[in-house]
């Protein structure tokens, strides 16, 4: 991302050397090259590399966000994610020193960086967010050290992103999607995040918990919602199922339940994420009609195609987002990755 090229002028830094890079690779929107030695791990949500200097306790880290639907600006997006990707894992006592805004293939991109403390560390946090076509991506920077200014340089320089769309692009590998038909929303849509137990020498560390939502589309109009969370630090695992029936009017998908149930179960004894205890308590599930707007965006990076819904108001199966907006992954019937508890059934467990 050579308009980035700035930031050698806002930190000071002068690159004396040229780091070997690995070859170029894809994550979602963003291509970009991982300097030597450094790690990389990748989760639902992004990819991260990371390299420690285990002698002087110096490190550098660099995460990469999965595009996600925005509705929202520029400005918007980068002050979202810096209290998201930035001040919710390092303290930060400033506001941020911001470069101008710059434009590449369609993108709006905001980046500005700050002075940091994580306990006894100090370090540079950098964020920079990517706005355009309906989504955004973000890219963060954090060191403790100007150990790894040159590879920190390198790898900025060796972003690219790919050119931003504001409708569906139909996938030249595969079959094509009609937007508003009945059969393009038939299927498995899910969105499974895992839980992070915030940031150890500026990387985020799974805590083994996750939360997860999906909706099954049938193709007689009946529907399925099922959502569950595991979480290390709750006590219990939230379940809830939803059923009924479903309609496009145009880019509207209305969402009618008929029944549904939601409660707490106890963990397993053994403490294993994919096992049951016992029901703790049942919950109230509120029944709630929904008409939301709805577009099927297709990713290049991942290769995917994304159902994106957006209501008027928070929902119940939807929780509390930004832009009341949610966005949900294909996947095959079949291979969901959430379990009924023990004595649950939906009615669905072999629709098809």
């Amino acid at each position: 991302m050579k308009l980035f090229n700035t930031l050698l002028m806002l930190h000071s830094l002068i690159l004396v050397s040229c780091p070997v890079l690995a070859q170029k690779q894809n994550f979602d929107v963003v291509s970009f090259s991982v300097p030597a030695g450094w790690q990389q791990q990748q989760n639902e949500g992004g990819i991260q590399l990371s390299v420690t200097d285990q002698k002087t306790g110096a490190y550098a880290v660099a995460l990469i966000t999965k595009a996600t639907a925005s509705g929202t600006t520029a400005n918007q997006n980068f002050k979202t994610d810096w209290q998201k990707l930035v001040k919710a894992s390092v303290q930060v006592s400033a506001e941020p020193t911001m470069l101008e805004p710059a434009k590449e293939n369609g993108w709006e991109i905001i980046s500005g960086t700050a002075n940091y403390t994580d306990g006894p560390q100090k370090g540079l946090a950098t964020l920079l967010t990517a706005t355009g076509g309906g989504q955004m991506a973000s890219v963060v920077l954090m060191t403790n050290s100007d150990q790894y200014q040159n590879e920190l340089l390198a790898f900025i320089n060796s972003l690219e992103l790919t050119k931003s769309a504001s409708t569906l692009i139909n996938n030249p590998t595969a079959a094509p999607v009609k937007e508003h038909s009945n059969a393009s929303i038939l299927g498995l849509w899910v969105r499974y995040t895992i839980e992070t137990s915030g940031y150890s020498n500026g990387l985020a560390q799974p805590s083994g918990g996750y939360f997860r939502k999906e909706y099954t589309f049938f193709k007689d109009g009946t529907y399925l919602f099922r959502m569950k969370n595991w979480a290390v630090y709750v006590k219990e695992i939230q379940y809830v199922y939803e059923t009924g029936s479903w309609k496009l009017d145009g880019d509207q998908l209305t969402v009618t339940p008929r029944q549904g149930k939601g409660g707490w179960w106890s963990k397993s004894a053994s403490g294993r994420t994919n096992e049951w205890g016992s029901l703790v308590k049942s919950g109230n599930w509120k029944l709630e009609p929904v008409t939301y707007t709805f577009k099927l965006h297709y990713y290049s990076g991942s290769n995917e195609t994304h159902l994106i819904l957006q209501s008027a108001s928070p929902t119940e199966r939807e929780g509390e987002q930004e832009n009341h907006t949610l966005s949900f992954a294909p996947r095959e019937i079949g291979k969901s990755l959430i379990d009924n508890p023990p004595g649950v059934k939906t009615g669905f467990e072999n629709k098809r």
